[in-house]
């Protein structure tokens, strides 16, 4: 009895083994089936959840990702998923220049990158004034995205100072390039100050831990749902966007 005990047990670590493979398998396929119901995909290259539904990836950077090798950027694909385009920090308040935005403009053009430039905004300076800081840091031309104001803190003003001076803001940079421009900014603070007054302008939200789409009641064009994506050529995380549109709506967005 002894030695056929001992018998049955020799294959006791197999079977462990194949019910862990099993269990393994079994998790990994269901994550996977879930992951795209839920329109959302993980991709180890990427290192996040990427949305399913849309055509349209891209990016956005400031000097907080040092040296960018843009040809790499442009270069990434995985299973078909390019970054398609990249908005760039150019400028913040009065006069403050991002330190990478010349270089950054200048090489992700090179590598034949569909590229963007935005101002954050500060809400306690004039918006004209912020505007033309953009407008003489930023020659935009054929092909660019129209040029971005990025507003998502008050810095203690009123509702009403803050949309007089994101508004001056808006009228100044159309003025100058002929084209209304895009805003970013994030879910909440749209709802609380700048709904309804603002509309009308093609709308870049953040909206993160989503996944299908942001969670916001007015058309937009942009959504940014991650902050921690990677991509070759950047050594730091960055943030992941998609557009909301075809191709086809893409390029009749671009500065022509």
């Amino acid at each position: 009895m002894a030695r056929k005990k001992k018998k049955s047990l020799r294959y006791l670590p197999v079977i462990i083994m194949a019910l862990v493979f099993a269990g393994g398998a079994f998790l990994y396929i269901r994550n996977w089936w879930l992951e795209r119901q839920a329109g959302m995909i993980r991709y180890r290259e990427f290192g996040i959840a990427v949305p399913t539904n849309y055509t349209m990836h891209g990016i956005d950077v400031s000097r907080y990702q040092q040296t960018i090798n843009w040809d790499a950027v442009k270069g990434m694909n995985v299973e078909g998923i390019k970054i398609s385009f990249a908005f760039i920090k150019a400028t913040e308040g009065n006069s403050s220049i991002d330190s990478h935005f010349k270089r950054n403009w200048r090489k992700a053009k090179e590598a034949g990158m569909t590229r963007g430039a935005y101002h954050f905004f500060i809400a306690t300076k004039d918006g004209t004034v912020q505007a033309r800081n953009f407008v003489q840091s930023v020659k935009l031309s054929k092909g660019d995205l129209p040029p971005v104001l990025d507003v998502e803190q008050t810095y203690g003003v009123s509702k009403t100072v803050l949309q007089q001076r994101v508004k001056a803001f808006l009228y100044a940079a159309e003025l100058a390039y002929g084209v209304k421009p895009i805003i970013y900014t994030n879910s909440d603070f749209y709802k609380q100050y700048l709904k309804e007054e603002f509309d009308d302008y093609p709308l870049w939200v953040a909206h993160y831990l989503r996944p299908v789409a942001p969670r916001i009641e007015r058309d937009w064009h942009f959504w940014q749902h991650s902050e921690s994506g990677r991509v070759n050529g950047i050594a730091g995380k960055v943030d992941f966007n998609v557009f909301s549109g075809d191709s086809t709506q893409f390029e009749n967005l671009l500065l022509k």
